[in-house]
């Protein structure tokens, strides 16, 4: 991973969006830094899509698709996407699986819930778990002392014990059924919203991350960039980003903006 300052200015030029996880990196220590929402707002100005990619519930998605400065939202690790027209005031919804078989998913993560709580003490259901609608999401350093490796390797090994998918990120072990991760549901978004295939629009794109769960957009997009906290997870992560920045979270995504739109 080299400093984002050595990332070669042909490559800024051609930026037409912006793909970015949400928790620890476009926040920090929970919050959303006042400069990252004017960073969204200087790339929308700019003509540059802004995009969330994240782990984060339907329930909250709704809101940032609706309230925050961007052009569409990916939930639950890639279980839908939501998009609002601002012109005219409508939201489109697209889910991976329909609501019937995410019901029976429901039921299923019910149990393997009671299990996870079981045999890893000390962690939690999330606090968010009420809006979710497609995944599992056991807190383990958010709301709750945090665990140690070993145990969070553990809860993810219950999950694919159980033929559940299972993602770290920087807070949460998320867990579900079926084939499909951040990268899955972008390409849908892309193809359904902005009429692109993202494939032949790659090189366009910069995603910006901070996390395991991150590793499937890093392996897809070579303009990547981590913000400087993912380096507390470089073991765990198998296809690192091009660059880091050199500060963390949500001044780590502001420290990439300033420098895409700086002339």
């Amino acid at each position: 991973m080299k400093p984002i300052e050595k990332m070669p200015k042909a490559f800024k030029k051609n930026i037409r969006y912006v793909l970015a996880d949400i928790d620890d990196t476009l926040t920090l220590n929970g919050r959303l830094p006042a400069v990252v929402f004017a960073a969204m707002e200087r790339l929308q100005k700019a003509g540059i899509c802004m995009v969330p990619i994240t782990g984060r519930p339907a329930g909250w998605c709704d809101h940032i698709a609706r309230m925050w400065p961007v052009d569409g939202i990916v939930g639950e690790n890639g279980a839908f996407y939501f998009y609002y027209d601002q012109n005219q005031r409508k939201m489109s919804r697209r889910y991976f699986k329909s609501e019937k078989q995410r019901k029976i998913d429901s039921q299923k993560l019910e149990k393997l819930k009671s299990v996870i709580l079981k045999k890893v003490p000390g962690c939690r259901v999330s606090a968010d778990q009420h809006y979710r609608e497609a995944d599992l999401a056991i807190d383990y350093c958010e709301d709750v002392p945090p665990l140690s490796m070993k145990d969070v390797d553990r809860i993810v090994g219950l999950f694919e014990e159980a033929g559940a998918r299972a993602k770290i990120s920087s807070i949460h072990v998320n867990g579900w059924f079926g084939k499909y991760d951040k990268l899955t549901m972008t390409r849908m978004l892309f193809a359904d919203v902005f009429k692109d295939d993202l494939v032949a629009v790659k090189e366009n794109i910069i995603f910006i991350g901070d996390s395991p769960n991150d590793v499937p957009m890093f392996q897809f997009f070579p303009r990547s960039v981590g913000v400087a906290n993912i380096l507390q997870f470089k073991e765990k992560i198998t296809h690192k980003p091009a660059w880091v920045t050199r500060q963390n979270g949500g001044y780590g995504f502001a420290e990439m903006v300033d420098l895409i739109l700086a002339k």
